[in-house]
């Protein structure tokens, strides 16, 4: 583009050229393709959580056992029985030699990987624990209740007593993430709250409606949260201000989980239709709406850490879904 004489010449001044266009934007690689499905043999599957690296995951029973599988050969590797009832949610440590687990019977375990002893037996929940984490370092479990409180509990201590209790929620706790200094708790109540460990400081924000699920973005600047009135919304940590309201999918009974994709431009969630759906997280449009079993709960995924891979849990099924450009190893294709 020249400038003559003070008029810029362009395709305005020119009838004749052609006005450059964006590029095309790029498909995006979302988890949309059905590889197979395993059959857990566990009852109900209550939650599939991929381990550290993504080789391995967990899948949580109503059988009351977890089970270690590697989900792309779908070969079972391990089962671990010690719980009394219902098996709720599972986590691996960072180095994948060690499982936290929770369930109906208020207990939190702490399991060797590879011998498939208990290690430790940690009790002092009031009621059914739903949810439970790792700290960053792994030397701390975190377990959320229908009891409304967080506990943690020191997995090198071999007293069985919480190190400390976060009891500020007036309902269940259905939800937990932690990052390197935060504990992030989403409650029936319908408040997610935040734990900044450096400076021992809780912040909460009121979203109103029951929260089944909540995370953090990679970058750690907003907050991802289903809710009982078939929406998920984003918001920003900093302000607490609503960035994306996400719809179309239902979830107004189950605890159905949502999470982003591995980019972080795409909201994935399960629902009581029997569909995956998936989200631009910019424009909050419905990009795929992906049929697992009509009718049918979907209510619990884990996205795969480095691979755009996902893995959905279904009555006694998981399902592993990853985008156009994988392909299943050699040895098992």
């Amino acid at each position: 583009m020249v400038k003559m004489f003070g008029v810029v010449e362009g395709p305005a001044n020119r009838p004749d050229a052609k006005e450059e266009k964006a590029p095309p934007k790029a498909k995006p690689r979302l988890p949309a393709n059905l590889i197979h499905f395993i059959d857990c043999n566990q009852g109900a599957v209550r939650a599939v959580r991929f381990n550290g690296d993504g080789n391995y995951c967990l899948t949580c029973g109503n059988d009351k056992s977890i089970k270690l599988w590697n989900p792309e050969k779908q070969m079972l590797i391990k089962k671990y029985t010690g719980h009394g009832y219902d098996v709720l949610d599972a986590a691996s440590s960072n180095d994948n030699c060690q499982i936290a687990s929770c369930g109906s019977d208020k207990s939190v375990m702490y399991w060797d990987v590879a011998s498939g002893q208990i290690i430790r037996r940690f009790r002092g929940h009031a009621g059914r624990v739903n949810c439970v984490q790792f700290n960053e370092e792994s030397t701390v479990i975190l377990s959320g209740s229908v009891d409304s409180s967080i506990r943690a509990w020191d997995c090198r201590s071999k007293k069985g007593s919480a190190i400390q209790i976060m009891d500020e929620a007036k309902d269940s706790i259905s939800a937990l993430q932690v990052s390197d200094h935060e504990i992030l708790s989403g409650s029936i109540d319908g408040k997610i709250r935040r734990y900044d460990l450096r400076i021992g400081s809780m912040h909460s924000d009121n979203i109103g409606s029951a929260i089944t699920s909540t995370c953090f973005t990679k970058d750690g600047q907003c907050t991802l949260t289903s809710t009982h009135d078939n929406t998920i919304r984003l918001l920003d940590v900093a302000t607490g201000e609503m960035l994306g309201e996400y719809m179309g999918h239902k979830n107004a009974k189950y605890m159905i989980e949502c999470a982003l994709n591995r980019k972080d431009d795409h909201v994935i969630s399960g629902s009581e239709d029997g569909h995956i759906y998936m989200w631009d997280l910019v424009e909050a449009s419905v990009t795929k709406k992906l049929l697992v079993k009509r009718n049918k709960v979907i209510h619990s995924l884990s996205m795969h850490p480095e691979k755009d891979v996902m893995l959905v849990a279904c009555e006694n099924k998981i399902y592993m879904f990853a985008d156009d450009f994988y392909e299943l190893p050699d040895n098992i294709a």
